[in-house]
């Protein structure tokens, strides 16, 4: 049976840098009809125990449940969405590099996933990362991202399941006999910034720049983090690594600078009935 509102539970298990926008990206002017959203996060912390408090969040009833964590491949995120699982809500896995090696598991399991290398892990040694570094990274990911197509993968994949349990899709046992068709992407610089839209060749190229710098973040802050043992060796590299980052968000930005320079940046609103519309130009109105 079609839905007029569709309820999205969002589970936040620790942090990467989408954790911060991915709920929000379906609703940017807080005035969209069809969907109503609830999110349960858990701090900087991922254990099964807190996972555990998906519960509540299940209690609200979703129609879609999307888990957002670290390495889902960890006992804490598993358990969150063998929660959902267990409900039978459809789930969506969204993750980092390190979750790549769930990807069978979560295939098995019938779940859906997006999987996105660039969102690099954080360069967590006590030397080094503070509340200050630890903001101005995420800030610096969280530009990366939204740039170079990452944004607007997700907030695309989102709304088309949106949309399916809308027109009465739902899990195996749904009323209409038809099982929501859930995303299953590792979102590459390449998948990613062919999602951003952008006209300019050189805008592109900086683009891909810029993701691909993320993933090199993320290389070095894994092996300062895990790999290193001596301060005097580790800290020089998680500190490149956070350097690395900045310089990949001015590289973003560039590129987004290069297509409003020659009016050509695209925005793609909701309207209130959750419809995705299109403008170009800045003083155009956006339409259907």
């Amino acid at each position: 049976m079609a839905k007029e509102i569709v309820k999205v539970g969002f589970v936040k298990l620790g942090n990467i840098g989408a954790s911060r926008i991915v709920d929000l990206l379906l609703d940017e002017r807080a005035d969209r009809e069809d969907v109503d959203v609830r999110v349960l996060g858990t701090g900087a912390k991922m254990t099964p125990d807190c996972a555990a408090d998906a519960s509540r969040l299940l209690d609200w009833d979703p129609d879609l449940v999307v888990v957002v964590s670290p390495n889902a491949a960890l006992p804490g995120p598993k358990r969150a969405r063998e929660m959902a699982k267990e409900k039978g809500k459809p789930c969506i896995v969204i993750s980092d590099a390190p979750a790549k090696k769930a990807v069978p598991k979560l295939k098995e399991g019938g779940f859906g996933y997006i999987i996105i290398p660039g969102d690099p892990m954080i360069g967590a040694r006590r030397e080094f990362l503070d509340p200050v570094e630890m903001s101005l990274f995420n800030a610096d990911v969280l530009s990366v991202l939204s740039i170079t197509g990452v944004a607007k993968l997700l907030q695309e994949e989102i709304d088309a399941v949106v949309e399916a349990v809308k027109s009465g899709a739902s899990g195996p046992s749904g009323a209409s006999g038809e099982e929501v068709k859930l995303p299953q992407i590792i979102a590459t610089a390449e998948k990613s910034v062919e999602r951003a839209g952008f006209s300019n060749p050189y805008a592109k190229a900086k683009a891909l720049a810029a993701y691909s710098m993320t993933e090199k973040v993320a290389e070095l802050d894994v092996k300062g983090c895990f790999m290193m043992q001596k301060p005097e060796e580790y800290v020089p590299v998680v500190a490149a690594a956070h350097e690395l980052l900045r310089e990949a968000a001015k590289l973003a930005f560039e590129a987004r600078e290069m297509e409003k320079q020659t009016d050509s940046l695209v925005r793609e609103p909701h309207a209130r009935s959750g419809e995705i519309m299109r403008k170009v130009g800045l003083l155009e109105k956006p339409s259907a």
